[in-house]
């Protein structure tokens, strides 16, 4: 199991889980209260590649157990961060039919999203391995419930990234609540855009941050006039020392509306064509090629702003990279291989939410398999890890 601390588990208790569950599950539940119990077994599964990610699940199972005065038996085929395979079975869940049967509903809630999450996480934390990343997912999530389950899953697969291929991975999020996981006491991040438009420009912003937080290393948001470079710069002359000891970095955040400053199409090409010409080589479609050399934050701009800075003497200022930072563009930027200290996201999140659907079927009654027909691979058990480990 994973051993950061986790948050008290979301979810309603369990005098709540009826107004909450499917209703089927409440007829089921009084047919079965009537006519007899069984012990059953659930195999819970998924039909796509994820990493494993299954503690929310189990400890709100575990509540569930000790608030009803049951227990069920929760066994896991895999270690918490592994790579599974589609269609293969994750838990095996045995208990009380009449105790487990309404409660289906809301643990596949907590199993699914979080497992293509982490899979989203490890991947792009493993093709940008020396790219730190932050988890700015907070504001893309319907609720603080999926908020927490997210920032959780982005630390699963940040782990396992830095376990299998030696990735600086997920080093905090962008709110205290979840900061934990990550193992911070506190939120990353120093100004939005409106802090900008408020002080008139991106140097007073900047002397404001550093007067509020002297003690806080400086990131500057260059954006918000069109002026990522001269910006830059102008903030980096006013804190020469900081800049020096590595102290500031430049967050690009470009929309696609728009080049970066001093850049087009030719341009683009070119600055591409001189830094990392093999790329023009390896992508596969016009998406890829908008990430290499397109509007907004392109592998193009990332190079621009480097040299602009080395150029000007500031070759410790760090380049944060934000908007849109997918799985997809992660990739790109690996084999384009900018030069990208730091990766602000939310776009681990699912982008197909029918492919974050965990299910659970019953594979056997009080010992008998009996399982519907074509689920048949439900029934070949694996090794098992106790879930109390």
């Amino acid at each position: 199991m994973y051993d950061k601390p986790l948050a008290a588990v979301s979810g309603p208790s369990a005098d709540e889980i009826s107004r909450w569950t499917d209703r089927y599950f409440l007829k089921t539940k009084a047919t079965i209260g009537r006519f007899g119990d069984k012990t059953v077994t659930y195999a819970i599964f998924m039909r796509r590649p994820i990493i494993f990610t299954p503690r929310p699940m189990v400890e709100w199972l575990k509540r569930m157990a000790r608030e009803r005065g049951v227990e069920f038996q929760i066994e896991l085929n895999y270690q918490e961060g592994d790579w599974v395979g589609a269609g293969e079975p994750l838990v095996y869940l045995t208990g009380s039919f009449y105790h487990l049967v309404d409660l289906e509903t809301l643990y596949l809630q907590k199993l699914g999203a979080c497992c293509v999450a982490a899979y989203n996480a490890y991947t792009m934390s493993c093709d940008l391995p020396k790219s730190a990343f932050i988890a700015m997912d907070a504001r893309h999530c319907a609720g603080i419930e999926m908020e927490e389950l997210m920032a959780y899953a982005a630390a699963v697969g940040s782990e396992a990234a830095k376990r299998d291929k030696g990735a600086v991975g997920f080093i905090g999020t962008s709110n205290d609540a979840t900061a934990p996981y990550f193992g911070l006491k506190q939120g990353l991040g120093t100004m939005p855009h409106g802090l900008i438009g408020y002080a008139g420009s991106t140097l007073r912003a900047a002397e404001m941050f550093v007067e509020m937080f002297p003690d806080e290393n400086l990131v500057i948001l260059s954006d918000f006039f069109g002026r990522e470079i001269t910006d830059a710069l102008e903030v980096c002359r006013r804190f020469p020392d900081r800049a020096a000891e590595g102290r500031v970095s430049v967050r690009l955040d470009t929309h696609g509306g728009r080049f970066l400053e001093g850049l087009g199409p030719q341009r683009s090409y070119a600055v591409l064509e001189k830094y990392a010409p093999m790329a023009f080589r390896l992508y596969r479609n016009e998406t890829e090629l908008r990430y290499l050399t397109g509007t907004g934050v392109s592998a193009a701009a990332v190079y621009h702003v480097r040299e602009a800075l080395n150029q000007a003497g500031f070759g410790k200022v760090k380049i944060v990279c934000s908007s849109g930072f997918n799985v997809e563009k992660c990739r790109v930027m690996a084999y384009a291989e900018a030069p990208i200290d730091v990766i602000g996201t939310g776009s681990y999140l699912p982008d197909r939410w029918t492919e974050t659907y965990a299910t659970a079927d019953i594979v056997t009654y009080d010992g008998v398999p009996r399982v519907k027909v074509g689920r048949e691979f439900l029934l070949k058990k694996r090794g098992v890890v106790d879930a109390a480990d």
